[in-house]
């Protein structure tokens, strides 16, 4: 996974939900997870990790998600394990970053 796909992983899970998140970067996120990309009719999109699927439509006429389809990915990865735990979704946080105690 490269610098621009765990930014994009990142922003799926920042909270509040984002909604400058653009389709084509997650697209390319759930390649790199070794998910595969099926369009259907239309705007109609799969995405398949492993035994989960998400039916998702690709947002148009923007680039964007909205804030339902940033939920539909987030929970299509940690039903997948790759959030939560499987592929941590924070970045770690220093130890004493410039506090004393």
């Amino acid at each position: 996974m490269n610098r621009k796909q765990r930014n994009t992983y990142d922003a799926i899970f920042a909270q509040p939900i984002r909604r400058n998140i653009v389709w084509n970067d997650v697209v390319s996120l759930i390649k790199a997870v070794g998910g595969r990309v099926t369009q259907g009719d239309g705007s109609r999109v799969r995405f398949d990790l492993n035994d989960i699927s998400l039916n998702i439509h690709s947002p148009h006429p923007q680039k964007e998600l909205k804030k339902y389809q940033v939920k539909a990915v987030r929970e299509f990865l940690i039903a997948d394990g790759r959030g939560l735990g499987g592929l941590p979704h924070e970045r770690p946080v220093q130890e004493n970053a410039g506090v004393d105690l």
